[in-house]
């Protein structure tokens, strides 16, 4: 049987709403009137290199045996689906347009998988011991939140990396590190009944004989999702510099010593939140697949393009660390560089 998901963002939304379509499931990409309209008439295309191959392939979703669509926030029946991602970064759903989907998904009580690089308030509740009370400055609104179930929200960390190439369609989307979605189980058996579900129909997507890469995969462990940040931190955050951007693997790999102190200060809080050491990525691992990553940061290209708000994971990290006595100078730095950048931004934008 298909299932209708619902996902919240149609640029890296649509890699996990092409990964469904090709196991047979139907999805819908919630976007601007512009983008829905294209995406409506041509579809998208998504852009994956096989294993063993040294070119990308194009999956074009007319193709695929799954039913996709787009809607804006407005025209979304939120009763009609049975898992909803969340793609889009984090400011974007203090939108009054998204913010009332929102209530609708929560009132609703349709589970939750979240993609976005913040983690969502309701997902953090899930971590004992946690306060999340003093983790809301870090949040554009966190009362756009207050609605949801904790057990029925989850996140995934989006290890894949893909970017829409700029002199494409919006509806174009190129995968640069074809690595898998790691989703954290809810805390609601029949979520976790369609999250194995869509698990094992990704896997199980063939192309002629080969593998198709970036799967779904769940855990057991609600840290395992928490080893993304401290690439965050090493890498994405620290590509903003007090006057300008540099591409990932320049701030990790200009001072490897540095970046090494950061990445396990960051573990270390994971740690301490009660994550085994089994769920972090070696920084060995992360420091190799940073060499391929030649181009900023898509915090730090909003940076450059003058945007007045960001996701802050930086700003989160620094807050736990802090109510756990593991303030950490090296963060402070990271923190207090992209809020000058961002002071800067909205003092042009005012």
């Amino acid at each position: 049987m298909a299932h209708n998901i619902l996902i919240l963002g149609a640029s890296y939304g649509s890699l996990l709403g092409t990964k469904l379509l090709m196991a047979g499931h139907n999805v819908t990409l919630v976007c601007r009137e512009e983008t829905a309209k294209l995406i409506n008439e041509h579809g998208t295309e998504v852009r994956i290199r096989l294993k063993g191959e040294d070119t990308h392939r194009t999956f074009r979703s007319k193709d695929l045996p799954g039913r996709l669509d787009a809607q804006t926030p407005e025209n979304v029946a939120a009763g009609a689906y049975d898992l909803v991602g969340l793609a889009m970064q984090e400011p974007q759903y203090s939108a009054h347009s998204l913010r009332t989907l929102l209530i609708r998904i929560a009132d609703a009580g349709i589970p939750c998988l979240s993609i976005m690089n913040m983690p969502p308030l309701p997902f953090l509740k899930r971590i004992p011991g946690l306060d999340t009370g003093k983790l809301e400055a870090a949040y554009t609104n966190p009362r756009v939140w207050d609605r949801f179930e904790p057990d029925l929200m989850t996140l995934c960390s989006p290890d894949p990396q893909a970017f829409r190439p700029p002199e494409e369609g919006a509806n174009v989307l190129h995968v640069g590190l074809p690595t898998n979605f790691k989703a954290a189980r809810f805390g609601d058996r029949d979520a976790n009944k369609l999250l194995d579900r869509l698990d094992a129909d990704i896997a199980a997507v063939r192309v002629g004989r080969s593998d198709v890469p970036v799967k779904l995969k769940a855990f057991d462990s609600i840290f395992v999702p928490l080893a993304k940040w401290s690439m965050l931190l090493t890498g994405n955050y620290r590509c903003v510099t007090r006057d300008d951007v540099r591409p990932i693997r320049d701030a990790v790999h200009e001072n490897l010593g540095q970046s090494r102190m950061i990445y396990q200060h960051v573990d270390a809080i994971a740690r301490n939140l009660g994550a085994d050491p089994a769920d972090a990525v070696p920084f060995e691992k992360y420091a190799n697949a940073a060499e391929n990553l030649l181009k900023p940061s898509s915090v730090a290209r909003a940076v450059a393009a003058g945007s007045p708000v960001i996701e802050r994971v930086d700003m989160l990290v620094q807050l736990i660390g802090r109510s756990l006595g593991m303030a950490n100078p090296e963060i402070d730095e990271i923190v207090a560089t992209v809020d000058a950048r961002l002071a800067r931004n909205q003092r042009q934008s005012a």
